[in-house]
């Protein structure tokens, strides 16, 4: 079978049996496959997007704190989760649909966005509905992790949201890390590196996520970029998060380590010229690192839950 008549026939069971509401039985009866087949054939259109799924989770917006938190801060825009009314439907599948819900208003046609890894950035390129369209130039504005972190990559992040809006994407072909400050260097020198950085640097929109470096939940770490013994020696000399792959003390500075100088991507002083940056991060564990990244000046739109709001305003 040729690739495109693989491709049509996953759009085909896909439309058979989420649009037509036909069993997979019948799907394999009509298409004289196996049930197992018409099985993971199903999967597979899932995996390639043939397919897409967007569970829309009721939100409530908590306006009290959402002003709060932009006097506090100086901020274009805070989307604060009301998470009381919650339930059992996770925190940041909401977040992203949030996060969503205001890109889908701010993006036009012929914008560029810069998109950095995280959990939180894959949750709004997820949450970012099929329908919706803008052809928004996508660029990668941080190098990539190892593959066993998959979707979350800023590689698969930017070709996931260049696809669902119809855009194209510029990847940044280049670890997260280099191994030294020299190396980075020249890996920065390189032309292509250097075009996707220009791109991410002139962007209209960035996305970013914001991490604790818990040594046991730290993508530097899982990605064996920082070994959990160093981790633990940066948090004890004064580290507290970190956003676009950059390592913050509480007062927003730039940690004095060689891991910042190491890292392939846009800089937080280029973030700071970006007329729009979202950063979605929510939890306790998260609101001194949170409130680190506001600090910095980097960040222009908060989008987070109540009780972590409250948190980070306490401790300002």
């Amino acid at each position: 079978m040729s690739t495109i008549d693989q491709r049509y026939l996953l759009a085909q069971i896909g439309s058979m049996y989420y649009e037509q509401d036909m069993t997979q039985s019948q799907i394999a009866e009509r298409l004289g496959l196996s049930r197992v087949k018409v099985y993971r054939l199903l999967k597979e259109a899932r995996a390639e997007e043939f397919v897409q799924i967007v569970i829309n989770w009721p939100t409530s917006r908590d306006h009290q704190s959402e002003q709060a938190v932009r006097r506090a801060f100086g901020l274009k825009e805070a989307l604060v989760l009301q998470s009381g009314q919650s339930g059992a439907s996770p925190i940041l599948n909401q977040l992203g649909q949030l996060g969503a819900r205001y890109l889908e208003h701010l993006l036009q046609d012929g914008m560029t966005m810069a998109v950095c890894l995280g959990r939180s950035t894959y949750e709004v390129i997820h949450a970012i509905r099929p329908g919706f369209r803008a052809r928004v130039h996508v660029s990668q504005a941080m190098g990539t992790m190892p593959f066993a972190l998959q979707e979350l990559d800023s590689a698969s992040l930017a070709r996931h949201l260049a696809a669902k809006l119809g855009g194209d994407v510029r990847y940044l072909s280049s670890p997260l890390m280099a191994d030294s400050p020299e190396a980075a260097d020249v890996l920065r020198a390189q032309r292509d590196i250097r075009g996707t950085l220009d791109a991410a640097r002139a962007a209209d929109v960035a996305l970013v996520g914001i991490g604790n470096l818990d040594p046991a939940h730290s993508g530097f770490v899982k990605a064996g970029f920082i070994a959990p013994e160093d981790m633990v020696q940066l948090l004890a000399a004064g580290a507290v998060g970190d956003i676009a792959g950059q390592i913050l003390t509480a007062d927003g500075q730039l940690h004095r380590c060689d891991y910042n100088r190491r890292v392939i991507g846009i800089t937080l002083d280029e973030l700071r010229h970006i007329p729009t940056t979202i950063a979605v991060a929510a939890g306790l564990d998260k609101a001194r690192a949170i409130l680190a990244a506001l600090r910095t000046g980097a960040v222009n739109v908060l989008c987070t839950d109540d009780a972590t709001a409250a948190a980070v305003l306490e401790q300002q």
